[in-house]
């Protein structure tokens, strides 16, 4: 996307019509028309800056992806498992409101465009962090936190997980930090 203000502009009040309309409807029930109408813009506008309403969504909500990015990297030092890190909690009570978005991005198992590009985010930041920690099987170690951190949260947001996100939270970090520490010959 562009550097430009205006366009960027455009872009956030899209996003956020997108988010406040699927508080309220699924995203199959959302038509162009009605978000654009909701954001002030006309529907041409619309398409100069997006294919289709999935597009759209996908940008809506790759806030979370470098969200949670930054939640499981939010820590130095030695990690206490009993205490995740608050930018860990604080991004499973962020998201829960939004959950009907995401399920729509973010299927059961953490497949869909949400969980292809989550994947492969956290896939690559936890490659690097490891490489440079010089900790043994950064691609191994760091493809098992990404594909289970996706496939978690996914099963999480499509209630196949019962958890409040404190809880969640907890669970996801102990059982991130056995992936790190598993002994590998």
């Amino acid at each position: 996307m562009s550097g430009d203000p205006r366009a960027e502009r455009t872009r956030d009040r899209l996003r956020q019509a997108l988010l406040e309309v699927c508080a309220e409807r699924p995203l199959a029930e959302v038509s162009v028309a009605g978000l654009v109408r909701r954001a002030g813009l006309g529907r041409a506008t619309f398409y100069l800056h997006y294919p289709d309403l999935d597009a759209l969504a996908v940008d809506a909500c790759a806030e979370i992806v470098r969200d949670a990015v930054e939640a499981l990297h939010a820590w130095r030092g030695v990690p206490d498992p009993a205490v995740p890190p608050a930018a860990l909690t604080s991004f499973f009570g962020r998201i829960a409101p939004h959950a009907a978005l995401h399920r729509t991005l973010l299927r059961e198992g953490g497949g869909g465009p949400l969980g292809d590009l989550l994947h492969r985010e956290l896939r690559a930041r936890s490659c690097d962090e490891r490489a440079l920690a010089g900790a043994p099987e950064p691609d191994l170690i760091a493809s098992a936190v990404a594909a289970t951190f996706t496939g978690v949260l996914a099963d999480w947001l499509h209630d196949r997980i019962p958890a409040s996100p404190d809880a969640m939270a907890a669970r996801v970090w102990r059982l991130l930090l056995s992936l790190h520490m598993t002994a590998l010959p």
